[in-house]
């Protein structure tokens, strides 16, 4: 991505350095680049990312909103985060002291944007601050597993006619699929012409499937799709972005209508699709978007929620109207990677906030304001790092050893570390 920030691990791909556009940094890179970096600071030269003017404007949008934002603590996370990334760690650690302050549930210790903080006492204590105030929590347990070791998932989805889900291969670029007792097999085979699977929807009209493809390294570098798959697995089409600008399909959603809504995490920006027109439209929103990636539709079928690195919009197809959810005190919406409804609440996987967890949002009568936060896994082994998830029932299933910081472009960076994907499963309030 463009600002490391979301890159605490994008699910999606994204949230894994969040700033430095679709591709997936992993630790050894970034380690790697401050060695470089200080070897600039020592030969007396600017030691500046690539980035650093569109870092600096995306601080100044941000800086903007800071003072009127329903998430104070979001806005200064995502300021500190850019900071650091520019290598201004004082003033980072200035605006990270003052978002820790806030008691919303962020914990900086467990994401890769502040590890050079991570020596210092001061940073300790805020990290202590954290553990004490948002201890473990343990709701989970392990429903799934693949023998496939090195398919770096991103999108899970539940198909209840068949009774069985998918999930998507960032490495493998295909579609696997699985019975409730883990057996898997592949839906949708490796095929030349397909890319990285990301987000995974029914449709609910006729069970076809919709999904997210990007591809961010090799021949096919920048490439974006939005697949149509029928229940047998064969592509019946592909639809590329509008214009030949930036673009990153992230996750989506799909009407009654047919119609469907994809987060750009790289364009930051969210279109409409109308698969009869065959045609893209960008949706408009009160504020910027920052690497908008999860989405969710609600249950009147006309309002969605979208997620980017600040928080959550609400959207109301009806009038094209849009708002900030307001979290409420001591919680946040930021870093939400899968988003999905269920029972006027949303089910968010946070592995945006440091420390990822899993957690159930429950929303005022109008959909606007939190009014309950239920913390469902944090702090365990089945939240190493969660990504997506799909809703069976009253249950939630989600992928919670993505893997994604295993992964550069197309290449494994370290085949020993590889482990079975595991899919946790904890019930919903």
């Amino acid at each position: 991505m463009i600002l490391r920030t979301k890159i605490q691990r994008f699910a999606s791909f994204f949230l894994l350095f969040l700033f430095a556009g679709f591709s997936s940094p992993a630790r050894q890179q970034e380690a790697q680049q401050r060695e470089v970096q200080q070897k600039e600071e020592l030969r007396g030269a600017p030691a500046e990312p690539d980035d650093a003017a569109e870092v600096r404007a995306q601080i100044a949008v941000v800086e903007k909103l800071l003072p009127t934002f329903v998430d104070r603590g979001a806005a200064l996370y995502f300021l500190a985060a850019a900071k650091q990334h520019l290598g201004e760690s004082r003033e980072a650690f200035d605006l990270l002291k003052e978002c820790m302050a806030l008691d919303e549930g962020f914990d900086p210790s467990g994401g890769p944007e502040f590890a050079a903080l991570r020596g210092e006492h001061s940073f300790t204590e805020l990290v202590e601050r954290a553990r004490q105030h948002f201890p473990a929590v343990a709701m989970a347990r392990l429903a799934l597993a693949t023998e496939e070791k090195d398919l770096v998932p991103e999108g899970l989805a539940w198909d209840p006619k068949r009774e069985l889900f998918y999930l998507g291969s960032l490495h493998r670029k295909k579609i696997v699929q699985i019975t409730p007792d883990s057996h898997a097999s592949d839906f949708v085979p490796p095929q030349p012409e397909l890319l990285p699977v990301l987000g995974i929807r029914l449709d609910p009209d006729d069970g076809t499937i919709w999904a997210n493809a990007f591809q961010d390294a090799g021949a096919s570098a920048g490439k974006t799709q939005l697949l149509h798959i029928d229940t047998q697995g064969r592509v019946l089409a592909r639809f590329s972005p509008p214009d030949k600008g930036r673009h990153g399909f992230n996750d989506l959603v799909v009407r009654k209508s047919g119609e469907v809504f994809t987060t750009d995490s790289l364009g930051n920006s969210v279109f409409r699709f109308d698969p009869r027109a065959r045609k893209f439209t960008a949706l408009e929103f009160h504020r910027p978007l920052f690497y908008p990636n999860g989405i969710a539709l609600a249950g009147d079928d006309h309002t969605i929620y979208v997620a980017d690195t600040l928080g959550v919009i609400k959207y109301d197809l009806a009038n094209s109207s849009s708002t900030d959810v307001a979290p409420g005190p001591h919680a946040t919406l930021g870093g939400i990677d899968g988003l999905y409804w269920h029972r006027e609440s949303l089910v968010a996987i946070q592995n945006g906030i440091g420390t990822p967890r899993v957690a159930v949002f429950k929303l005022s009568p109008d959909g606007t304001r939190v009014a309950r936060v239920t913390v469902l896994e944090y702090r365990t082994t089945l939240t190493a790092l969660p990504t997506t998830g799909a809703i069976r029932g009253s249950d939630f299933y989600f992928i919670s050893n993505s893997q994604i910081d295993n992964l550069n472009g197309d290449k494994i960076l370290d085949p020993t570390r590889l482990e079975p994907v595991r899919i946790a499963v904890v019930h919903l309030p």
